[in-house]
Parts: structure tokens; C-alpha cells; sequence
């Protein structure tokens, strides 16, 4: 086990990533400059309880543009939205602004050159995950989802033509893997994104779990249900031989789940905020596990400007 003089190791980097951030900025941006309410597509991040602090402050989270009312200020979740959502809400006497992570962006961006250059493309993506959603609605034909690697096989491509893919930003960087691999295996002609599309916050948190795992008994993921990204830091600890456990509220950590379990180790999700990170490290502590180290990693220092209009004045972030 090592001589780590500590009960509870958290992962370096974990929690909020940029894009999370900024989307959260906007709301809160808009919401000071031009009151409640703000109406917000889809959940602004996958979590609860950042969504419920942002409810609270006067934010409408909608799914149909109908519930939005004429001359209101609208804005898209950082999961992105198809060119239909789009074109429908610019119809509107609505103020927009786009909280779209700018990694997303690029690969709707990358969707409509394949797409106007005539190549068909393959997403590697959960169906009806938002992301996959928006990424797949910004071109009307010729896009394929792949789940997982038994998709592959059943696409109805010919394996001579030139084919395109591209990947949801918040995936397992392993799983992709072995459907890339069975991709370039069934299309010789493959065109494969400059840079992945997995986005540096979902890499970063993962590789920090892989050194995290073998030095813990337990592995304690802070990240709501919906979230993918945390929903694969889950998985992969799970798969590396320890239980692990997916947790947004510290009333929901059970104290037998630590029965003969001398280190833990905390990680959170990149919709996750620090503040609720920390609250269940303080009850995880109440079991008689004293000790908090953070491990080292990467230090992320990477910030994306805001919409134009929106600029900030001074940011005190929910995290």
C-alpha cells in the first residue's frame, strides 16, 4: 500500500474544468445584468446542485423553446445544441447567449466541414446524452452514433469509402479506444479528428484516478447521475478492482460502505463543485478517517472568454 501517511487522498486535478466555469459565468452574468428570470436549454452542467443554487437565484431551466417567453434572455447549456434548436430559437424575439463549451464547439465546427465536404461520419457517443444530441443535429444526414464496438459492425457504410469520426468531449478515453481501433479495422479510408475529441478536463480527471486507484481501498466519485464524465470516473475505478461509489449529496455517503477500509480515495466529476467536494470529505472524516492529502497533478489553468456582451466585471464563482 505504500507509505502515504493519509486516510483520505484526493485526485489532483478534479471538480470544475473551464468550460463548466464559463457556462456557470454566463448565467450568473446574466442574471445580474438583466434579472430574473433567465431561461436556460437543458441543465446548464450535470449537477444537481449547482442547478439548484442557480434555480434559486432565478435561473428557468426549460427543455422546449415554446416555454420560453417572447423578449426573455435565453441561454444554451454547455452541452451545445443542434442547428434546428438554433435556427428555431433565432426566430424569436429572444436575447441569446450561447454557453456552449468552446471543445464542443470545435467539433460541431469539424461536423459541418466533413459533412459539406461529403463525408459521411461515425459519433462515438451515448444516445441521447445531450452533447451527442447537439454534435449530431448540426448536419441533417450522413451521422451515424456508435455506442459501443457490436455498433460498429452493424453500420450500413462501405468499408472502401472514405468515413469521418468524431467523439463526445466527456468519454471514457479506453472504451474509445477499442471502437477507434474496430473502426480504422472496417474503413481504410478513415478520417480521424487533428486533435481528439475528448476534451483535456475528462483526460486530466481520468489519469489522476488511474494513479489514484492503486493506492486506495475505496474510491469515492462526487458527481451527479447524469453527468458522463463523472460517470465514467466511476467505471474506470470499478474496472481498476476497487469499489467505487457516485455521490452529489453528502447525506447519501454510507458509513458501512468504509467497514475495513483504511484509505479512501475523492475525486469529482468536471460539473462538480469544490465546495460540495469538501463537505463530503468532511463527512467521510466523521468516520474516523482523519487524515486529507491531495495527491500531486496537473495544475489546469486554462480559462475560455465569455459571449460578447456578457464580459464580467468581477466573478465570484459558486465554487
Amino acid at each position: 500500500m505504500g507509505h502515504l501517511e493519509a486516510d483520505i487522498l484526493l485526485a489532483q486535478p478534479r471538480g470544475f474544468c473551464a468550460g463548466v466555469d464559463r457556462a456557470i459565468q454566463i448565467v450568473e452574468e446574466a442574471l445580474r445584468q438583466f434579472g430574473a428570470p433567465i431561461y436556460v436549454r437543458h441543465q446548464i452542467i450535470h449537477n444537481a446542485r449547482v442547478i439548484a443554487e442557480l434555480s434559486a437565484q432565478g435561473a428557468i431551466f426549460i427543455d422546449g423553446l415554446s416555454e420560453v417567453p417572447d423578449g426573455a434572455t435565453l441561454i444554451f447549456s454547455a452541452h451545445g445544441v443542434s442547428a434546428e434548436i438554433k435556427y428555431q430559437a433565432s426566430l424569436r424575439n429572444l436575447q441569446i447567449f450561447d454557453a456552449t463549451c468552446p471543445l464542443v464547439t470545435k467539433v460541431h465546427v469539424e461536423v459541418r466541414k466533413l459533412h459539406a465536404a461529403g463525408i459521411p461520419i461515425v459519433m462515438i457517443g451515448h444516445k441521447g446524452h445531450p452533447e451527442v444530441d447537439g454534435t449530431m443535429g448540426q448536419v441533417k444526414s450522413d451521422i451515424y452514433l456508435v455506442e459501443k464496438i457490436a455498433d460498429v459492425a452493424q453500420l450500413k457504410l462501405n468499408s472502401d469509402q472514405q468515413v469521418a469520426y468524431v467523439t463526445q468531449t466527456t468519454l471514457s478515453i479506453d472504451e474509445t479506444k477499442e471502437i477507434i481501433t474496430a473502426l480504422k479495422a472496417k474503413f481504410q479510408h478513415i478520417v480521424e479528428p487533428k486533435k481528439q475529441d475528448i476534451c483535456y478536463a475528462t483526460q486530466n480527471r481520468q489519469d489522476a484516478v488511474k494513479e489514484l486507484v492503486p493506492l486506495v481501498d475505496i474510491m469515492i466519485v462526487v458527481g451527479s447521475a447524469n453527468s458522463s464524465n463523472s460517470n465514467r470516473l466511476r467505471e474506470l475505478a470499478s474496472r481498476m478492482g476497487v469499489d467505487a461509489y457516485l455521490v452529489d449529496d453528502s447525506m447519501l455517503v454510507k458509513q458501512d460502505w468504509f467497514l475495513n477500509k483504511k484509505r479512501v480515495g475523492v475525486t469529482a466529476g468536471a460539473s462538480a463543485p469544490e465546495v460540495l467536494t469538501q463537505e463530503i470529505v468532511t463527512v467521510i472524516k466523521s468516520f474516523g478517517l482523519k487524515v486529507v492529502k491531495t495527491l500531486p497533478g496537473i495544475e489546469e489553468n486554462i480559462v475560455f472568454t465569455m459571449p460578447k456582451g456578457l464580459q464580467a466585471h468581477s466573478h465570484v464563482s459558486l465554487s
